[in-house]
């Protein structure tokens, strides 16, 4: 529990206030909790967040997805692409899983993600064929056209 110190500014608070509450997409879609918040050494701004969304499954989440931090969550400005959600095509068919996120190494953009359509096959597709993202991933495209693609 934080307390306000004597002198603080009104709008600062510790960032252990924000362990453990819900986030939020502007859907009302849950995507965990915030396990940790991650500070920038160097201009001491929040550059992330870690979300915890059940057993092993924590993964990082950017400042440009952060909105807002209100009293009893984070509300997100957009919703992320995660692992192991559901893809499915322009119709809703289900193709498979996201099995893996391809990201830029110096601006940890995403740039693709790996599709699992089946055990042992998976596609790697650019984020341009991704048409929209919340519980699933939608992609913009029909399942016979996701199969033809190399």
């Amino acid at each position: 529990m934080s307390v306000k110190l004597e002198g603080m500014p009104e709008n600062l608070v510790t960032a252990d206030t924000f362990t453990g509450k819900k986030v939020v997409d502007r859907e009302g879609i849950e995507y965990g909790k915030v396990k940790h918040i991650h500070i920038d050494q160097d201009t001491l701004a929040v550059s992330g967040v870690t979300i915890h969304q059940g057993f092993n499954k924590d993964y990082f989440l950017s400042h440009e997805y952060i909105d807002k931090f209100s009293d009893e969550r984070l509300l997100l400005s957009r919703p992320p692409v995660r692992t192991g959600i559901p893809v499915v095509d322009i119709d809703s068919h289900k193709i498979g899983k996201v099995k893996r996120l391809h990201k830029n190494p110096d601006t940890n953009e995403l740039e693709s993600i790996e599709v699992s359509d089946g055990l042992l096959h998976s596609k790697i597709l650019s984020k341009s064929k991704i048409w929209g993202i919340g519980e699933k991933v939608i992609l913009g495209m029909t399942k016979e056209e996701f199969k033809n693609i190399e």
